[in-house]
């Protein structure tokens, strides 16, 4: 939430607005005085980095009262405030919608009463009110991610990852209850980030008789010699009569029907702390300043909006759809209709729940059809988070659809020297939170090799080849420096000539300056960073931040960047350089890039399975048009699969980087809120849309 509260601030400010904290929510506007406040630029400073929200946060009885209203549209009048910004969740939106529905109402009562006067009513007539939505449970319908949702799926994650070196050590099950009152998502893709063994959420409870499905499950792979059992439990999980399932009740059933030594772990309020992960910065940063243009935009017609995020874009919702849609859900639920509560959720929750249904549960052999094509998976390029997760997904799939799967080890060096192998389902367990490349992978390219690699396909009769890797895969970075009385950090960044990971990093952190290869930059420029960074440094923040992309300038080096800083800061701050290298590539996998690896590498090779079956005939798949070979990859707000031919054109091929690059429309941002004097482009800023759900037709392609 604090990175939502700086955007708004800082953009605020940038716009020339008088911008103002409320304390402690509704209550505080209710009560007034010291809890409204008029803010400055520094009031936001380093609170990227911290957890909860700055300005508190506290559930209001008066607010629910017309009294209460009365009382807060007086204080917001006194200071001439007519715009609000609320960040909540479903409740304090459709608090903030009625607050806005009676506002002329409540100036004519206050009028009536003499606390204001009739030049004020005309004046302040309309308020104007735009809302973000803060929750860790994901459970608001027409967002793709709520602020919050994915540094709850962190702890989470940090937790199971922990759980599973000394479950693994005592051969135990353990049994993982998380939030979710109402909504399953925290649990779900915790369970598709880890590969848990079994999941239970409201909005699909299991069948009846589910108890001896998950107990042959655990019993199956407790044989298959896997040492470690992991359910996890949403705290509203339900069966398909509505009776509640508890992480207790799981505990004993497996306890008395199995006999496995079974714990239960219970997250809590561990979910809602700890520092908020790059995603969630980037988020909320995005989210603040969509806030305030929807805010500058407004008009007396215009509804009361949310603005949200489809795949990478901003857009802007009408808040009362979203609300409803959202109370749409429950109502389902209570009343049985689970596949249309699912359905309701929303296409990322849908496909989600789609592709761990895909990727749990392995059907007997005889039930799998058999399609006679060879797949072979392999890993180019530099290792890259989540790259584990993706062959994982793609193994499984591809075995589920009747595939004989291969696996390659060493990239296309590997390909060319043999070095492949089958590869069952059982093999790729316990894949998804591995770090790096377990088949391994070097960044040799297969140009030298392409007769070896051709025989090899011809050898073992491979019909099709999914390749998971790039030029330089990008990861992502979350950097935070933090530092003691007035301290720069110089922080070099990897990626090629690639500026995402120092530019988005930049965005994340709260940087100064970030310096990239695709936005070049002279003497001149750094003289005026150091000089804008000198005069901030002069008030009351404490430190600095610039990134430097590894290849953004051979001349300008991270030593040469660090030197002008420290000279020309003399007196002012001191500086400090840190060279982040692979440090980068290693680690394990967020939840997002586990997620992102694994439904897109399922996404990848249902097509793969719809292209050998289009392209075969009489025994042979004849495979020779310019979209059998294509790249998947996120285009806006859906996945696309791209002819590589095609891509040719979009290409630099000697920096190896796309000609252009979408993320550059975010530039500005990082430069407003580490303010600069900039112009911002609002020509891809969100327009108002109207909530849309998916009919069952379309549902059952599977879009992610």
């Amino acid at each position: 939430m604090n990175a939502a509260v700086r955007a708004v601030v800082r953009m605020g400010i940038y716009v020339k607005a008088k911008v103002y904290f409320v304390y402690e929510g509704y209550q505080g506007m209710v009560d007034g005085g010291d809890n409204i406040v008029e803010v400055s630029w520094e009031s936001v400073s380093s609170i990227l980095q911290v957890g909860g929200t700055v300005i508190g946060s506290a559930r209001c009885k008066s607010f629910r009262t017309r009294e209460g209203r009365l009382q807060a549209a007086y204080n917001l009048v006194q200071r001439g405030i007519t715009n609000l910004c609320v960040i909540g969740g479903d409740g304090s939106l459709t608090g903030a919608n009625l607050f806005r529905e009676e506002w002329s109402g409540l100036l004519e009562e206050l009028a009536q009463k003499g606390k204001i006067d009739e030049e004020a009513v005309k004046k302040y007539a309309y308020l104007n009110i735009v809302g973000m939505v803060g929750s860790i449970d994901n459970d608001f319908c027409g967002t793709d991610m709520t602020i919050g949702t994915d540094s709850a799926l962190h702890r989470i994650i940090e937790v199971v990852d922990a759980i599973m070196t000394t479950a693994q050590s005592h051969q135990r099950t353990f049994v993982l209850e998380v939030m979710g009152r109402h909504c399953g998502y925290l649990a779900l893709v915790s369970a598709l980030a880890c590969g848990a063994d079994w999941v239970f959420i409201p909005e699909y409870p299991p069948e009846e008789g589910w108890e001896d499905s998950m107990c042959v499950k655990l019993s199956e792979n407790r044989a298959r010699k896997k040492r470690l059992n992991i359910i996890i439990v949403a705290e509203g999980a339900i069966d398909c009569h509505n009776k509640p399932i508890t992480s207790e009740k799981v505990k004993d059933l497996v306890v008395q029907r199995l006999g496995f030594d079974t714990r239960v772990t219970i997250l809590g309020h561990v979910q809602r702390g700890g520092t908020p992960s790059a995603f969630d910065r980037i988020l909320a940063s995005r989210m603040g300043v969509e806030a305030v243009l929807a805010l500058l935009e407004a008009t007396p017609a215009t509804p009361a909006c949310v603005v949200s995020l489809s795949g990478n874009q901003a857009v802007r919702l009408p808040l009362m759809e979203c609300v409803q849609m959202t109370q749409e859900v429950q109502k389902a639920m209570d009343e049985g209709r689970f596949v249309e509560a699912v359905r309701l959720r929303g296409r990322s929750f849908e496909n989600n729940l789609n592709t761990y249904k895909l990727l749990s549960h392995k059907k007997p052999d005889a039930e799998l059809p058999k399609t006679n094509f060879n797949v072979a998976v392999l890993n180019v390029g530099a290792p890259a988070a989540g790259m584990n997760a993706a062959v994982r997904a793609a193994v499984r799939v591809g075995i589920t659809e009747g595939h004989k799967m291969f696996a390659v080890i060493d990239g296309f060096e590997g390909f060319a020297r043999g070095k492949i192998k089958e590869i069952s389902w059982g093999d790729v367990g316990g894949w998804t939170g591995q770090g790096g490349s377990i088949l391994g992978t070097k960044r040799t390219l297969p140009a030298k090799y392409l007769e070896k690699i051709a025989d090899q396909m011809r050898t073992n009769n491979i019909n099709a080849l999914m390749v998971i890797g790039g030029f330089e895969t990008c990861d992502r970075i979350k950097q935070s420096a933090s530092g003691t009385k007035r301290r720069v950090f110089i922080i070099e960044t990897m990626g090629g000539y690639c500026g995402y990971l120092a530019n988005m990093g930049a965005l994340a952190a709260g940087a100064d300056a970030a310096y990239i290869f695709e936005e070049q930059f002279d003497i001149r420029e750094l003289q005026a960073n150091v000089e804008h960074l000198t005069e901030k440094m002069k008030t009351s923040i404490q430190r600095g931040l610039v990134l430097r992309n590894e290849n953004c300038n051979e001349n300008y080096t991270t030593d040469f960047i660090y030197q002008l800083y420290s000279e020309e800061g003399k007196g002012v701050f001191d500086c400090r350089k840190n060279v982040l290298g692979h440090m980068q590539q290693g680690g394990a996998p967020s939840p997002f890039d586990r997620n992102f690896g694994t439904k897109i590498a399922a996404k990848a090779m249902q097509w793969i399975s719809k292209k050998l079956k289009e392209t075969y005939r009489k025994g042979k798949v004849f495979a020779n048009t310019d979209d059998s070979v294509c790249l998947l990859g996120m285009r806006r707000r859906n996945l696309v699969f791209q002819p590589v031919a095609e891509l040719k054109n979009e290409t630099d091929f000697v920096h190896r980087i796309p000609k252009e690059q979408w993320w550059l429309k975010l530039r500005p941002l990082m430069k407003i809120l580490a303010k600069y004097k900039t112009s911002y482009d609002v020509s891809d800023s969100g327009q108002l849309e109207h909530v849309a759900v998916r009919s069952p037709k379309e549902a059952e392609t599977g879009a992610i």
